[in-house]
């Protein structure tokens, strides 16, 4: 689970990243990365998971891992940082494991994306 403090919660703020931040996109997901240069806090991430991965089991389970494998990958991200992962529909027939070398694969993409490259 992601601690309070770590949510996105607000629609402009998953908006914000959508439309702003820098995309990565994978197989089974898309990261969209926004560094919010002014920030003091630490990072915060959102997922998005639609009705096109499957069923609400379905949704649900690939909500749950990425959350899992989101919560310790956030330390590794710069303050102030916003993430969004979007699952895709083969997301629903992955592996944790694979599941985890998109997210990897995706942050560094868009951390390199970023004005500077990889911070």
């Amino acid at each position: 689970m992601l601690p309070a403090g770590s949510r996105l919660t607000s629609a402009d703020e998953f908006a914000s990243v959508l439309r702003r931040g820098r995309r990565s996109g994978r197989d089974r997901l898309v990261v969209h990365l926004q560094i919010m240069g002014h920030s003091d806090e630490g990072p915060r991430a959102g997922l998005v998971v639609s009705k096109a991965v499957g069923g609400s089991v379905v949704r649900h389970r690939v909500a749950r891992r990425l959350r899992h494998l989101l919560a310790p990958r956030l330390a590794t991200l710069p303050r102030g940082s916003r993430v969004v992962v979007r699952a895709l529909p083969p997301a629903a027939a992955a592996s944790s494991a694979e599941l985890g070398a998109d997210l990897d694969a995706g942050l560094r993409g868009a951390l390199r994306k970023l004005p500077g490259g990889a911070r």
